[in-house]
């Protein structure tokens, strides 16, 4: 994932929507891939790096409709996002049907250097969606409880100067919410803006890297040490991680004390209004948990103990190993054993570019010329977009099969 790599992978480039046959159904989430990613990788990784903490999960409705709100913070690559949504379906005990759906920017799969690792489809086959309006409202209708993140993009992107200032909110929340009664939980993340404590961001540059390499923007100084060393545009600080649900907001109730009846074409200005209420109500709450569980945001003292207890694996809960943490789990599941353990290391030597300086040709290289699962040799562009997941997913166009009812 390279803010400044020679350009988009040769074998696909993105394509701004996706022709599907009506009516035809689709759902990307893979329970099983999901869970293994989570078991091998994501879940120490919570536990050892971040030692993530989830407080109040018993407030959130076993089932939907539900919005989650989530406060947004961090870096180009949303490791806040990863963690929580990760976290919650680990206290639902990895239960498909209980799997929050975290509604992403399109953006994030059409390039491989958004997604982690250049991992193919890592977004949807987590049980993402792309957010869309018209996504947002399916998934409610459908009863799902979705997970959202209201700053979007200038949330991870204030830089560190804002940290814990939340940004305007978009309004789409507020009048799914209305509209369909829908009650919506905040979720305060602490101690995330502390994840890239040197990133700060620069609108003209922003402009430049989000029209030319599809980066929403550049972290400075980590960006600049990212486009000599890939591995560092996934760099992420050790912090403490702590996640708390709140009581729940009765936003039809706002939406109706602002004077809004219309809710088919309500008035933007007053979805506007609520929307900014809500964004007052909750930076006071964030404030009054930050004074509670973000005075030490690293706890180094309880890092140190809980990488001692990590023994020999430590090496994949460092940011240094996650490129290899990451992809050795994905490729595993599409291979056979290695026959030794020469063989386990020689068959991945791409990973090299990772650690090299100015490795991102390399990268770019053997994703065109390597053959599955290291690379897309021998596949047409249609069928690489297909595997990489780089297109737009509508629901209008290809939905999402009904919600199985849980015994």
């Amino acid at each position: 994932m390279s803010p400044l790599a020679p350009g988009l992978d040769p074998t696909v480039r993105p394509t701004p929507e996706r022709q599907e046959a009506p009516g035809s159904v689709r759902d990307p989430f893979d329970p099983e891939y999901c869970r293994g990613m989570i078991e091998r990788v994501l879940g120490p990784i919570a536990d050892r790096y971040f030692r993530a903490t989830l407080i109040g999960a018993e407030r959130i409705p076993r089932t939907g409709p539900v919005i989650l709100a989530a406060n947004h913070s961090g870096d180009a690559l949303p490791h806040d996002a990863i963690m929580l949504d990760s976290t919650l379906w680990r206290h639902d005990g990895m239960n498909p049907l209980r799997k929050l759906r975290t509604v992403f920017e399109p953006e994030l799969a059409f390039v491989w250097w958004m997604r982690p690792f250049g991992i193919e489809d890592f977004w949807r086959r987590c049980g993402g969606v792309d957010m869309t309006f018209d996504n947002f409202e399916r998934l409610l209708l459908r009863g799902d409880r979705v997970l959202y993140f209201p700053e979007g993009v200038p949330g991870i992107g204030k830089g560190f100067d804002r940290r814990y200032q939340l940004q305007r909110f978009q309004t789409s929340f507020v009048l799914l919410a209305a509209r369909h009664n829908v009650p919506v939980y905040p979720v305060y993340v602490i101690n995330a803006e502390w994840v890239h404590p040197f990133g700060y961001t620069f609108g003209p540059l922003d402009w430049v890297m989000q029209r030319v390499f599809h980066v929403p923007f550049l972290p400075i100084p980590i960006g600049l040490l990212a486009v000599i060393f890939p591995w560092m545009w996934y760099l992420a600080f050790p912090a403490r991680l702590v996640f708390v649900v709140g009581e729940p907001l009765d936003v039809a109730a706002l939406v109706r004390d602002a004077g809004i009846t219309n809710l088919a074409e309500p008035p933007r200005p007053g979805l506007k209004r609520v929307a900014g209420q809500i964004r007052r109500r909750m930076q006071a709450e964030l404030d009054g948990l930050v004074a509670r569980h973000g005075t030490s945001p690293y706890d180094f003292r309880s890092l140190v103990r809980a990488l001692r207890e990590a023994g020999g694996t430590v090496g994949r809960l460092l940011p240094i190993g996650w490129p290899v943490a990451f992809l050795k789990a994905e490729r595993d599941r599409r291979r056979p054993p290695a026959r030794s353990r020469l063989h386990a290391i020689l068959r991945d030597w791409d990973l090299l570019g990772f650690y090299l300086p100015f490795g991102w040709p390399l990268l770019s290289l053997t994703r065109a010329f390597r053959r599955p699962p290291y690379g897309y040799r021998g596949m047409s562009r249609a069928a690489a977009r297909e595997v990489q997941g780089a297109f737009r997913w509508r629901l209008s166009e290809q939905p999402l099969p009904p919600r199985p009812r849980e015994s």
